[in-house]
């Protein structure tokens, strides 16, 4: 994606450079001027000397100026030649002027002159890419590090290079442990269960770190082994565990009674269109008629795993259009190939993005059944942008409307049957179910979710 940039400013290097070192001196008289207030005048040859001392400073600021400022330049064309996707040139930039390369220069010397504590330049470099997104006032856009992406890219593909195994961490006691472990994983093949208690890895006391920083501990490339000490029943263990791709399962269902299905999507990833299929084949063969589908804090995902996924559902039609501040319309549609459930979909206020595309799609289509309390309310698209030094920007480029022409920006999608959640059960059943694997809940189980409980008697009712 090419951009050109216009040239706003056009001072000389020589009146900025001026204007600077004005800048700098109206600092450095402020300085005198608390001093002369605070201590008693100094004799006429302490102050020639101080003056002297003050020129002498002036100018090697100067100096360090002129080189901050070539550095800037450089990291600058640096980073321009690394990004490979927007190429420009400093001299037409009506953002990067000379003006304002020798601000930063200028303000970055006065951060390592005067800040009380020393600072990593490269720290500041990735908060100027980060602030100069922050400054378009969007909650969605933002620039993301080298690490940051690559977080990010776990969370979008579904996959990361680990052992296959949740942890997490007591807030009072520091004592880390395993909460599920992922069937077929490495971690299920090393022996490793849920409630073991994992003590370090590769050396690194579980106790003593930040939860995600041990975390990185665990993962790590692919093929490569990790050695994990756990107790179990008070006995010590270790075992050596081969680090493989994980996909991470977004897509959870079972039968709640003979006829009625119920499909959890937490998220949608690359991965979730597959599930969502294995899903529905799975509780078709066990006899299924209707559906649930929980999109309870959901938070989004890729739109075109949610578009793949409406085809799946909806008939013929369009399922979702976007578009661009030049008015260009970019459209999904379903084709004619539909399934036939009666269903009922279950959102919240945490259902937002992807997931709202979902339910919005169902009630233009009048396809089923909503239930919970008005969804999050993103009406709006983000593309990424990846630059070639591992780092990214997540850009706001479209808005979207469901398929009656709804843009639901700030305002969300309302259920045709609002209800709050509440949890039916005591404390003890509370207890219970947090520690249970979803794979052992029982329908009972289930009837304790107010709102899991609404959707099934609306499809169960005569």
């Amino acid at each position: 994606m090419d951009q050109n940039y216009t040239q706003q400013e056009n001072h000389s290097e020589e009146s900025v450079q001026s204007s600077a070192q004005q800048e700098y001196g109206q600092m450095q008289d402020a300085n005198s001027y608390q001093n002369m207030n605070g201590q008693s005048t100094n004799s006429y040859p302490e102050m020639a000397a101080q003056n002297a001392k003050k020129e002498q400073e002036k100018k090697m600021f100067r100096k360090g100026l002129r080189r901050g400022i070539l550095g800037t330049i450089a990291v600058i064309l640096c980073i321009t030649i690394l990004g490979g996707i927007i190429y420009f040139n400093v001299n037409k930039s009506s953002l990067l002027s000379t003006t304002t390369a020798l601000k930063i220069s200028l303000i970055e010397q006065i951060i390592e002159e005067y800040y009380y504590q020393d600072v990593d330049t490269e720290d500041l470099r990735e908060g100027l890419y980060a602030g100069l997104l922050e400054a378009l006032d969007d909650p969605y856009t933002a620039y993301y590090t080298a690490e940051e992406t690559e977080a990010l890219e776990e969370s979008i593909t579904g996959t990361y290079a680990g052992i296959g195994a949740g942890l997490t961490k007591d807030a009072d006691t520091g004592v880390v442990s395993i909460s599920f472990v992922y069937d077929d994983s490495p971690a299920q093949a090393a022996g490793l269960q849920k409630g073991d208690v994992i003590i370090s890895a590769d050396g690194n006391i579980a106790a003593d770190m930040e939860l995600t920083d041990f975390v990185n501990c665990v993962r790590g490339e692919t093929g490569t082994t990790v050695s994990i000490v756990y107790e179990r029943d008070g006995e010590e263990n270790t075992v050596e565990v081969e680090r493989a791709e994980i996909q991470v399962p977004s897509v959870r269902y079972t039968m709640l009674s003979d006829s009625v299905g119920y499909i959890y999507i937490s998220e949608f990833t690359e991965g979730t269109t597959e599930e969502f299929e294995e899903a529905i084949a799975a509780l078709s063969e066990q006899g299924m008629t209707s559906v649930i589908y929980d999109l309870r804090d959901n938070p989004g995902g890729l739109v075109t795993s949610v578009t793949d996924i409406l085809d799946i559902i909806l008939p013929e039609g369009v399922t979702l259009y976007m578009e661009d501040k030049e008015g260009n319309r970019t459209e999904y549609t379903s084709d004619a190939d539909c399934l036939d459930y009666e269903t009922v979909v279950l959102i919240n206020e945490n259902s937002a993005s992807a997931s709202e595309i979902f339910a919005g799609a169902i009630r233009d289509y009048d396809y089923g059944t909503l239930i919970g309390t008005t969804s999050y309310g993103k009406g709006v698209v983000q593309s990424t942008v990846p630059l070639t030094d591992g780092s990214m920007i997540k850009l706001t480029t479209m808005e979207y409307f469901t398929p009656s022409g709804e843009n639901i920006q700030g305002t969300g999608i309302d259920p045709d049957v609002e209800l709050e959640y509440e949890f039916l059960g005591s404390e003890e059943d509370k207890t219970r179910i947090a520690a249970t694997d979803t794979d052992d809940y029982t329908f009972d189980d289930y009837m304790l979710d107010n709102q899991i409980k609404a959707a099934y008697e609306l499809l169960t009712a005569e």
